[in-house]
């Protein structure tokens, strides 16, 4: 699955600290549409308006945790693929993030910038082939209930 120029894979990244906002956006601009928020609140407004494809988040915020920011936003927008980002190794956030923030991958600060685009292109790899299955999936469930509707029609006649 291609995207086409007009097409750029969405992202939205919640940090609290404006340099690494800024310093992502001027890395990425060019390859995805990159939206950014400077809270976890920011953030959630954000995705009331607008639709993400991936989800990249700072671990270590004043007010919410990246894991907690991805955990409450996933009632509602269930979707976007999650990406934790952090200057810091903690076991426990790495073990919270796959378990509460169902976070697709964790990685460390600072970004390698090669690597982490292979990441956003994987994810959005997995996003594209759940978006396809869950059309196919649908449109199963379609047929089988024509078919279903005409097997009826051919046991009443």
């Amino acid at each position: 699955m291609s995207e086409t120029k007009e097409e750029k894979i969405r992202i939205l990244y919640v940090d609290d600290e404006e340099n690494n906002l800024q310093a992502f956006k001027a890395t990425f601009r060019r390859d995805y549409k990159i939206s950014i928020a400077i809270s976890a609140e920011e953030g959630r407004e954000f995705l009331k308006t607008q639709e993400v494809d991936i989800i990249i988040t700072d671990q270590r915020m004043p007010e919410e945790t990246g894991v907690d920011f991805l955990a409450s936003i996933i009632p509602l927008y269930p979707d976007p693929i999650r990406i934790l980002l952090t200057g810091y190794t903690d076991i426990q956030a790495v073990i919270d993030a796959i378990n509460k923030g169902q976070v697709y991958h964790y990685l460390t600060k600072p970004w390698d910038e090669d690597y982490l685009r292979t990441v956003i292109n994987n994810a959005f790899e997995v996003l594209s082939l759940r978006r396809e299955n869950k059309k196919l999936t649908e449109d199963l469930i379609k047929a089988n209930d024509q078919l279903e509707f005409l097997l009826r029609q051919n046991l009443l006649s």
